[in-house]
């Protein structure tokens, strides 16, 4: 087969390319400046976690890991994830200086997946922290961290969206997450998204593996309630009521007899011997459907209306046991895994 040779006629075979018109290249500048003004006011708070642990079982085997973490006060307090160094033996932390020191485990939260780490290393520089409520979906979204180890590495994106719900580690849903494309790995974890100002937007926390461009970041308001109480009492207390239990549909011909406006409840299934829920009459096979007036549909509402401020406060809950609606006194108590 004979080869195709292409040939151009007239003086234009000889014309420079067109330039890329001006406007454009002014976009593309102004986003260059947007992204690296945003890395050179963050990077300088940026510091690459490392820890060392064991393995669970007899004779298990040191095992590393490590993920990333930024500056919260120049004392020396850090924000990380709590997956990233829960239950670490060590924790050794790469500062913005180059210098690494060893990191006291102050806080952590496996609930909201947040920890706060303190290095003794006065005069640092602590980032800029942001406002969740002025994140929207389409703008500048930026992380730094460690990805593989590689430290100060640096991505770019948009958010994706707002509003998410994921599961932490411990299985509790943590609300209001930030969704972004911007890259994340392995190591990425509680380092800090940014917008175009520097600013502290989320705390990178997850991606999901089989997809692409779907990554996800705790937001900042969230960060400092949670950074804010570890701080001061190195937990987050909770309430609980001392039932396990699952979603379940409640029947129509029930719902209409007693005027209930919503579809599920939560399903009793176990009562733990002398806990709130036992004091209050609370047994298996209840429905729980409504929680200081609140609805409850899922285990998740009842998580959200058991705060540390419930505890010890005497509170009404509704259940529906067999065909009866019930209304029961129940006084939550601080839950234990506080």
């Amino acid at each position: 087969m004979r080869a195709l040779r292409l040939i151009s006629h007239g003086p234009e075979a000889d014309a420079p390319l067109p330039r890329r018109d001006d406007r454009e290249e002014g976009l593309l500048d102004a986003y260059s400046r947007a992204v690296t003004g945003a890395v050179e006011a963050i990077r300088p708070s940026v510091v690459h976690v490392q820890i060392e642990g064991r393995r669970a079982g007899p004779g298990g085997q040191p095992v590393r890991g490590g993920g990333s973490g930024f500056v919260l006060t120049p004392d020396g307090l850090l924000v990380t994830n709590s997956h990233v160094v829960h239950g670490a033996a060590r924790i050794e932390v790469s500062a913005p200086d180059g210098a690494r020191r060893e990191a006291s485990l102050v806080g952590d939260d496996p609930d909201t997946d947040l920890a706060i780490l303190k290095i003794d290393a006065p005069e640092l520089r602590a980032a800029r922290l942001g406002d969740s409520g002025r994140v929207r979906p389409g703008q500048l979204a930026i992380a730094v961290g460690s990805p593989f180890g590689w430290e100060s590495t640096v991505t770019a994106g948009i958010v994706s969206a707002c509003g998410r719900s994921m599961r932490s580690t411990s299985g509790r849903l943590i609300d209001n997450v930030i969704q972004t494309d911007a890259a994340l790995n392995p190591g990425n974890s509680g380092g800090p998204l940014v917008n175009s100002r520097g600013e502290v937007i989320g705390v990178n926390t997850a991606i999901i593996a089989a997809a692409q461009g779907l990554c996800f970041a705790i937001e900042i308001d969230l960060v400092k309630r949670v950074a804010g109480e570890l701080i001061k009492e190195g937990r987050i207390r909770r309430s609980h009521l001392g039932v396990g239990g699952q979603g379940a549909p409640i029947h129509r011909a029930i719902a209409r007899h007693h005027g209930l406006t919503q579809e599920t409840g939560v399903l009793v299934l176990a009562v733990e011997h002398t806990s709130p829920a036992e004091l209050a009459g609370i047994a298996e096979g209840d429905v729980i459907i409504r929680f200081a007036g609140n609805p409850v549909t899922s285990v998740d509402d009842l998580h959200r209306l058991l705060t540390a401020e419930r505890a010890g406060v005497p509170t009404v809950l509704s259940v529906l046991r067999r065909t009866e609606l019930l209304e029961l006194k129940v006084q939550p108590a601080e839950s234990p895994r506080s």
